[in-house]
C-alpha cells in the first residue's frame, strides 16, 4: 500500500478500509451483546484515521504491534474480516486459531505481531523486532503502538534510551485517546503533552492529528525515512477518541455526551468522504458500491464465524511452548 504521495488510489482506500473498520466492529459489539463474542473486546471505533495513515506510510515488510485494541490495525494490514471475525467467536479458522480471541490478532503474512494484553509489554518488543532487522541486515521499520496509560510504564524509558543508543529503526506511537481505562491523563500525569517524554532522550518527537489519516500519513512518511535512513527511532503523540467505551463492560460514566459528541463531529471517515468529493475522486454510485462491498464483507465474515468450528480439545497444549531445536537440549 506504502506511497509516499497521497493519491487518488490513496484516498479511496482510506476510505473503504476505515469504513470496513468501522462496520466490522459495529458488527462485534451487536454480536458480543448476543453472547456470539465473548470475554474481553475493545472496539476501535473513532480510531481508524490511526491505523490507515499508518498502513498507507509503510511497507507490508515494515513489522507492527500493538496493544489489545487491534481490530482496526488488523483488517488495515490486510488481514482478512474472515480470520478477524472467526477469531473473536473463538473458532479454529481465527487468526490465532480461537486461542487468542479480541486481544491477541496475530499475522505472520501480514507482518502483524498482535495484540498484546499486558499494559505496554510491546513497548520493548517492539524495539526488539526493530533490532532483529537492523541485526539482519534490512530497511525495515518496526511500528510500535501503545495507549496513553501505557506511556506510564517504566519499561517506555528503558527502551527509548537503548532505542537512541543504538538507533534502532522503531516509530513508536501513543493513540492518545484521552482515556487509560476510565482516567483520563490529565489525572495520571503532570506531563498531559505526551510527546514530550521523548525530548528527554533526544528522540524525535511530535503531536499529530489522530482525526485524519492525512496529518497521519504525513507525519509516518518522515518518521519512516528517518528509521531506514539509520537515524534511528521517533516518537510520536497521534491524538485520537474512541467513540465507545474503553472495552464493552464499560459504562463510561468519567466523560460527557457532548464531549462524545464534539469529536463525532470531527469523525474520521466523513472527513475522508467529504474531500473524496471535493476533489471529485469518486461520484456518489461509486461510494454506494463501495458502501455495499464492505457491507457483504462484513456479512460474510459473521457467516464464515459462525459456521467455522471450535478447536479440538487436542488443540489445548498446542502453540503454547516451542522446543528449540538445540543440540544440548536432545
Amino acid at each position: 500500500m506504502a506511497k509516499t504521495k497521497i493519491t487518488k488510489e490513496t484516498y479511496l482506500w482510506w476510505y473503504e478500509n476505515m469504513l470496513l473498520q468501522r462496520r466490522f466492529e459495529e458488527k462485534a459489539g451487536m454480536l458480543y451483546g448476543q453472547q456470539k463474542i465473548r470475554g474481553f473486546c475493545h472496539l476501535y471505533i473513532g480510531q481508524e484515521a490511526v491505523s490507515a495513515g499508518i498502513v498507507s506510510a509503510t511497507e507490508k515488510t515494515d513489522p507492527i504491534i500493538t496493544a489489545y485494541r487491534d481490530h482496526g490495525l488488523g483488517l488495515a494490514r490486510g488481514m482478512s474480516p474472515d480470520e478477524c471475525m472467526a477469531e473473536l467467536f473463538g473458532k479454529a479458522t481465527g487468526s490465532s486459531k480461537g486461542k487468542g480471541g479480541s486481544m491477541h490478532f496475530f499475522s505472520k503474512e501480514n507482518g502483524f505481531y498482535g495484540g498484546h494484553g499486558i499494559v505496554g509489554a510491546q513497548i520493548p518488543m517492539g524495539a526488539g523486532i526493530a533490532f532483529a532487522e537492523m541485526y539482519k541486515g534490512t530497511k525495515n521499520v518496526c511500528v510500535c503502538l501503545f495507549g496513553d496509560g501505557a506511556a506510564r510504564q517504566g519499561a517506555l524509558h528503558e527502551t527509548f534510551n537503548m532505542a537512541m543508543a543504538w538507533k534502532i529503526p522503531v516509530i513508536f506511537i501513543v493513540e492518545n485517546n484521552g482515556y487509560a481505562m476510565g482516567t483520563s491523563v490529565e489525572r495520571t500525569t503532570n506531563v498531559e503533552d505526551i510527546y514530550k517524554l521523548g525530548l528527554g532522550y533526544e528522540m524525535p518527537s511530535e503531536p499529530v492529528d489522530g482525526m485524519h489519516p492525512v496529518a497521519v500519513h504525513k507525519a509516518m512518511t518522515k518518521a519512516v525515512e528517518r528509521a531506514r535512513s539509520g537515524k534511528g527511532p521517533t516518537f510520536l503523540e497521534i491524538r485520537t477518541y474512541r467513540y465507545k467505551g474503553h472495552s464493552m463492560s464499560d459504562p463510561q460514566k468519567y466523560r460527557t455526551k457532548e464531549e462524545v459528541e464534539s469529536y463525532k463531529a470531527q469523525d474520521p471517515i466523513i472527513q475522508v468522504l467529504d474531500d473524496i468529493y471535493k476533489k471529485k475522486y469518486a461520484t456518489e454510485k461509486a461510494i454506494k458500491e463501495i458502501n455495499d462491498k464492505v457491507k457483504k464483507q462484513v456479512e460474510a465474515c459473521v457467516k464464515f464465524a459462525d459456521d467455522s468450528p471450535f478447536p479440538d480439545d487436542s488443540e489445548l497444549y498446542k502453540d503454547v511452548y516451542m522446543q528449540p531445536n538445540y543440540p544440548y537440549l536432545t
